[in-house]
């Protein structure tokens, strides 16, 4: 019994653990020329907002251009965190 409510306890804690994302992850955030947004997080991964607000793909290794005119490349398409970021006061 003791063993089965141990299981259950750590596999609940596993998931909420798995699709916990803040924002003190992000380590910074930068626009696009295009109005987009990249965010680049803690562990070098990023993920991108579309000019309206949306979640978007970017293939990980494009070229993006930023709106001062500097070159960043794409690293990772961190897509499912974005969205949390986006949308943390949204869901229930």
């Amino acid at each position: 019994m003791f063993k089965k409510m141990l299981a259950i306890v750590a596999l609940s804690s596993l998931g909420v653990t798995a699709y916990a994302v803040d924002a003190s992850q992000v380590e910074k955030s930068i626009e696009l020329k295009d109005g987009s947004t990249v965010y680049i997080f803690k562990d070098g991964k990023m993920g991108m907002e579309d000019k309206v607000g949306r979640a978007t793909y970017m293939e990980s290794g494009h070229v993006m251009e930023t709106k001062d005119g500097k070159k960043i490349i794409m690293n990772g398409n961190e897509i499912w965190r974005v969205d949390e970021l986006l949308h943390k006061y949204h869901r229930g």
